[in-house]
């Protein structure tokens, strides 16, 4: 189980201008404090076939991290047309925000993303040439979420004594179970 789980990815401007930036406020609890801050970083994936063409957007720090939920608001630049081949220009794209702590992926919510021209005429003819002043964006509202196994450098709240002879591992609580009383929380 992880330390830190997404609740909730509100983007503000969807659907948007293809060169608009990305603006979105994530939201997560955190059931054990950090020592360290967490990483968040946003991915535009324009050709799943090479990694190479991918484009970080943007990354940000976000800590001290408490012990609860939490959110904050990050804005990303549009991706850089020149890094984008022609032939996957339009249609579907995936954006990737990742969350990382202490270089450790621990999360990584992907969304489609549908690029088309903002006009019926210009949908049904594409310029030869992308014009990218008249594209627009709309990021699906399904998305993928994957969770990765990090080491986390907390002690979560005890959970009692463990047996003689248990295995030396504990599970970790549920946010559920931090609804009491925070004087049993060893740090």
């Amino acid at each position: 189980m992880s330390i830190v789980t997404i609740r909730n990815v509100e983007f503000f401007n969807n659907p948007a201008r293809f060169l608009d930036p990305y603006h979105f406020r994530v939201t997560f609890e955190c059931i054990a404090p950090l020592k360290d801050d967490l990483e968040w970083k946003l991915i535009y994936v324009s050709s799943p076939g090479n990694e190479e063409l991918d484009q970080e957007l943007d990354d940000c720090l976000v800590g001290p991290v408490p012990v609860g939920v939490n959110s904050f608001e990050f804005e990303g630049l549009a991706p850089d047309p020149a890094k984008i081949p022609t032939e996957d220009v339009l249609g579907v794209a995936a954006l990737i925000l990742t969350g990382s702590y202490r270089d450790q992926e621990f999360v990584r919510v992907g969304y489609y993303q549908n690029t088309e021209y903002d006009n019926d005429d210009m949908k049904a003819t594409p310029p030869e040439k992308i014009q990218f002043d008249r594209l627009v964006r709309d990021i699906s509202t399904k998305l993928r979420v994957t969770r990765f196994q990090i080491k986390w450098d907390v002690v979560p709240q005890s959970q009692g004594h463990a047996a003689a002879g248990a295995a030396a591992s504990a599970a970790v609580p549920s946010a559920n179970d931090l609804d009491g009383d925070d004087a049993n929380r060893s740090t």
